[in-house]
């Protein structure tokens, strides 16, 4: 057995995202407070926050005199802004990021160099804003611009190396050059002879490589989002949903297997990072799991997949959602209710399967004594539900989702500055601001120093016009058949998506593979949550399943076992893609009558599904081998949008329970 010491140092291995904690302290942790705030002050300028609320919520008059004569949002252009937001977080980057390992724990000299480097760099662009616009500093630009230009480059690659981890920075160095050997590739990967100085400029001052739609939605959406995800685990949201899910599931049977997919698929949707959310409830989820019987490798898997749905999961998706709006050019409210059902329906499985996976095995639930009361729970954290209530009420219904996050982040702080007031327990103080803004800080940090890199990615692609010429061939070679460009999407993704981030993966796969799912007639929506589904199954299968070898170090258990156990687990996500793909009503498009029967009949083929693949159906008992095989595929064919498909895969879970029933199988649940 790993001794703990093992067990941190792989962890720490997988965990690229999380920065060393001790190097975010003296002067570095002084930096991050004064450089976030900064960058929210920007932001809540930029989208012009104060002017909202005073425009909305106080008389006409008062607005008028009060932005004429106290405060007027000064705008800065879009470039300028983008080259501050750089300055300010990117450069944080080599300060709490190290080089390598052994300098974990202090920021040596030319840690400091860079980061005063990428000020200069980004001060210079910014200053520069409107003339790089005017005169098409991309394509013609001063010797010393053209300089800067390739010093933020190397600037962006270092930072992805350090935020992103080695497989990001290959993939980003690799198309980072590609423009110099585009010329000698073959077919559709051939693109434009291009000099060093050349494409320099266009990843350095155009606006489809480092300032374009990466950091466009950071900028624009997505700090908001993460600065009320920090404020919700600051303010002890994170142990409040612990808590509640286990209050509300931890006593049925396999409860803590419940609980783990609930508060994993939460943290997971806010905080985007798959392998973190493994880590950090895993620590907690998984030795419950295993206490109560579930096999390590079980256990392990069930957090894996929990962890990976949480970047599917609305309001946040991780922060694709924001990504996938800003390249849909649609509002992010459109985005996260087309994602909802898809996003259950996975959750459904992995809930009907632990407790199949109970019902057979006879395991119990948590011991009374460490399940606490539900309503008792319910009341100490009913702020953290009021307020996320009042955020998905202010992006579905107001549609005011610049400012929602903003609102609700004041808001939960308040509700929970007076419900410890009024308990008498500690309020909310100047330590924990400091803590929001460092936690916000890092993931902030990580965000940008992965994006700059994507961004990079996007203006190869466009600057060679592989891209197009990329979806074009797939379509080609699909030769109009949905299905064939379908399976072809999905392996393209799969392979792609290996060792990416969640944000990293989508963008590549939207910038490569987008157009042509649009443009084969699939809902945009719809092509764009298939290669998001399909890039992410590369964290739960083997053999690369990162979540699973995460998951499995904390379990104990053999890293391939745990990877083809949340494979199977996990096996809805194979499927699911292409159902909402061909059939826009499981994204809610549509007849309200056909979305409700086709959502109706997709949650029984979950149900089936999960019950062939655990071997027990409720009110009948434990399945036989040939029975699951019969079931699992009349599930497949029920998912198939079709009334005869529909009639015949229910015609076959009758067959099913009859046959089990007279073949001696006793019904216990």
């Amino acid at each position: 057995m790993a001794s703990n010491s093992d067990t941190s140092a792989n962890l720490d291995t997988l965990m690229v995202d999380e920065p060393p904690v001790g190097r975010i302290r003296g002067a570095v942790r002084t930096i991050m407070i004064v450089f976030v705030i900064a960058a929210l002050v920007l932001n809540i300028n930029k989208i012009q926050l104060i002017n909202f609320v005073l425009d909305n919520f106080t008389p006409a008059a008062f607005f008028t005199w009060y932005t004429q004569n106290i405060y007027e949002p000064t705008l800065i252009i879009d470039t300028s802004y983008y080259y501050v937001i750089i300055g300010l977080l990117l450069s944080q980057v080599f300060l709490v990021y190290p080089f390598s390992k052994k300098q974990a724990n202090h920021v040596p000299y030319y840690d400091w160099v860079l980061f005063a480097l990428t000020i200069a760099c980004s001060g210079f662009l910014a200053y520069n804003g409107e003339r790089i616009i005017q005169e098409g500093w991309d394509i013609r630009a001063p010797l010393d611009a053209t300089i800067i230009a390739g010093v933020i480059c190397m600037l962006c690659l270092e930072g992805v190396r350090r935020a992103g981890g080695g497989i990001m920075f290959g993939v980003c160095i690799f198309f980072f050059f590609y423009p110099l050997f585009a010329e000698y590739m073959p077919g559709f990967l051939w693109g434009p002879e291009s000099e060093i100085q050349e494409f320099v400029r266009q990843h350095a001052m155009s606006s489809e490589s480092i300032i374009g739609v990466p950091m466009r939605a950071v900028t624009n959406l997505l700090i908001g989002f993460l600065l009320f995800g920090s404020a919700l685990v600051v303010t002890g949201g994170g142990d409040f949903f612990l808590a509640f899910a286990t209050s509300l599931l931890g006593k049925t049977r396999g409860g803590p297997a419940k609980v783990a997919i609930i508060s994993s698929g939460f943290f997971g949707s806010l905080s985007g990072s798959v392998i973190s959310n493994v880590v950090t409830t895993g620590k907690i989820t998984i030795p419950t799991m295993k206490r109560v019987g579930y096999p390590p490798a079980y256990a392990g898997a069930v957090e894996a997949c929990a962890s990976t749905g949480g970047a599917l999961m609305p309001p946040v998706m991780g922060a694709v959602a924001f990504l996938m709006a800003e390249n849909l050019n649609m509002p992010y409210a459109d985005i996260i209710i087309a994602a909802a059902v898809p996003a259950i329906l996975f959750y459904l499985a992995l809930l009907l399967q632990v407790d199949n996976y109970a019902a057979k095995t006879g395991l119990k639930g948590q011991p009374a004594s460490e399940i606490p009361k539900m309503w008792p729970t319910f009341v100490s954290g009913w702020h953290y539900l009021f307020s996320l209530a009042a955020l998905i009420y202010m992006l579905l219904v107001m549609r005011i989702e610049v400012f929602a996050p903003y609102f609700a982040t004041l808001l939960l702080i308040v509700t929970s500055y007076l419900t410890n007031k009024f308990r008498g327990e500690q309020t909310f103080g100047w330590s924990h601001f400091v803590e929001l803004i460092i936690d916000a800080g890092k993931t902030i940090v990580n965000i940008v120093g992965i994006l700059v890199g994507i961004g990079m990615i996007i203006g190869a692609l466009s600057l060679t016009g592989v891209g197009p010429a990329f979806s074009s061939e797939l379509l080609l070679f699909a030769d109009g058949d949905t299905y064939k460009l379908l399976i072809l999407g999905a392996i393209t993704s799969f392979v792609l998506g290996m060792g990416m981030t969640v944000t990293a993966c989508y963008i590549f796969l939207a910038v490569v593979m987008g157009s042509a799912m649009i443009e084969s007639g699939l809902n945009p929506v719809a092509g764009h949550l298939f290669i998001l589904y399909w890039g992410m199954m590369s964290y739960i299968t083997p053999p690369v399943a990162v979540a699973a070898v995460a998951a499995s170090t904390i379990a104990g258990a053999p890293a391939m076992e745990t990877g083809f156990r949340a494979m199977r687990l996990g096996a809805i996500l194979f499927v699911l893609p292409f159902m909402f793909a061909v059939n826009p009503t499981l994204i809610l498009v549509g007849e309200p009558m056909a979305i409700l029967h086709d959502v109706v009949t997709a949650i029984i083929a979950v149900w089936m599904l999960a019950s062939a693949l655990e071997g027990w159906l409720y009110f009948s008992g434990r399945l036989i081998g040939p029975l699951r095989v019969v079931l699992a595929m009349a599930a497949f064919g029920t998912l198939y949008p079709g009334t005869m498909t529909d009639l015949i895969g229910l015609g076959t879970l009758a067959f099913v329970y009859i046959v089990n029933r007279f073949m001696g199988a006793r019904a216990t649940a």
